[in-house]
């Protein structure tokens, strides 16, 4: 009987722990960390210097030509346009995508701290786009630093005054345009392939295996087709010919493939198809979290 009325009669002691009583950012800034985090992981910064190898050595793929173009320049030489340089990079590209998309998304599949993400105030959703969109800032920062090393290159040598500074400068602005556009596809379909698996080797291999995969297909409709105009149709199975399509007609300019020389016929065509096979991505990107168990 007294062990029950002790039981009933017990104290609970205060042993100092308190409530927390300081600012709450909220999701905004969770987005913003997880978004700055997860850029930061596509070059390393933060981790091992051997986690810096590969995004270096990628990174030399992208400074090496732009300063080999500045070089020649100078030296009176033609070389490519800022419109023609991002499509120049296409393998590197590919490249970076197929490393770097693994690093951002599989390790949390592989290590299971989903669940820690998904506790608020952080949505899945928000967790799909900052990975998506941190995916593309990098690879757009390549593209950009490249650009502005030519950039800076030509804008000391360019002859004409103020007038020619002003014309390399809307030349380098489209270049940037165009740098977006050919980024905007690859980017979506990558970061949404290597969300898939949780094993980095595997989801690297499927990204590189999409590109080359489209490419030789695309390529085989063309040769096989019986007219000019199945041959601009093809174009729109291999997303790498299909950015390149867009740059022709937005900036009327003579495409890199010769069945894709005149598409103004089309061009509406492939800006809508690159539209839509992005923001198709990317809600394919937000399901595929939405169902993925935490």
């Amino acid at each position: 009987m007294s062990d029950l009325t002790s039981a009933r009669t017990g104290v609970i002691h205060d042993i100092g722990y308190q409530r927390y009583q300081g600012p709450r950012l909220g999701r905004d800034y969770a987005l913003r960390s997880l978004y700055t985090y997860s850029l930061r992981s596509a070059f390393g910064l933060g981790r091992s210097f051997k986690s810096k190898i590969v995004p270096m050595t990628l990174g030399a793929f992208f400074i090496g030509p732009a300063l080999l173009f500045t070089v020649l320049r100078s030296q009176g030489l033609e070389t490519v346009t800022y419109i023609e340089f991002p499509a120049a990079l296409t393998i590197p590209s590919v490249i970076f995508l197929a490393l770097v998309a693994p690093e951002l998304v599989s390790r949390d599949l592989r290590d299971r701290t989903l669940p820690l993400y998904f506790s608020r105030p952080l949505s899945r959703t928000c967790y799909a786009l900052a990975k998506a969109a941190a995916l593309f800032s990098a690879l757009m920062l390549l593209l950009s630093l490249a650009l502005l090393i030519m950039y800076l290159g030509a804008v000391f040598s360019v002859e004409g005054g103020l007038t020619g500074v002003l014309d390399e400068t809307g030349d380098f602005l489209q270049g940037l345009l165009n740098a977006a556009i050919l980024t905007a596809v690859p980017t979506s379909l990558s970061i949404l392939i290597a969300s898939l698996s949780g094993r980095r080797v595997l989801a690297s291999g499927m990204v590189v295996a999409l590109f080359m995969i489209t490419a030789p297909v695309s390529t085989l409709l063309q040769e096989a087709a019986g007219s000019e105009d199945l041959q601009r149709l093809a174009g729109l199975l291999d997303p790498l010919t299909l950015t390149s399509g867009v740059t022709a007609w937005l900036f009327d300019v003579e495409n890199y493939a010769t069945y894709l020389t005149e598409t103004s016929p089309y061009g509406l065509l492939y800006t809508l198809a690159a539209f839509i096979l992005t923001v198709g991505s990317l809600l394919l990107l937000v399901l595929r979290y939405r169902k993925v168990a935490s």
